[in-house]
């Protein structure tokens, strides 16, 4: 039998806001690169941002929540002017948090 996929656990903020806005800047700069710069890739980073200080502010630390949450408050949004959904936006949160603290995507180590 396998093991169970642990938990990866951020650590807790020392300033959300600054955490906030490192990760627009961040999920802009990959929504401008992934396809092709769009006005609406800034709305998405800041909504994206917005709820993650959010969730950390309310003590989330577990990423695999963060992304439900993301998944789950971005099916609001209207995405009609992009290329992207919530499931694409939560991931590249995930990948670019995941970058930040040195783990290795492929293999989660």
């Amino acid at each position: 039998m396998s093991d169970p996929i642990k938990p990866i656990i951020l650590p807790p903020p020392t300033d959300p806001q600054q955490e906030g806005e490192w990760l627009q800047k961040a999920l802009h700069t990959w929504l401008d690169q992934e396809f092709i710069p769009e006005p609406i890739n800034q709305t998405i980073a800041q909504r994206a941002a917005q709820i993650f200080v959010r969730q950390r502010m309310e003590g989330e630390n577990d990423l695999g929540c963060l992304v439900i949450a993301i998944v789950t408050e971005m099916q609001s949004f209207d995405f009609s002017q992009s290329f992207y959904g919530e499931f694409a936006i939560a991931n590249a949160v995930s990948d670019l948090l995941l970058d930040s603290l040195g783990y290795e995507r492929c293999c989660g180590g």
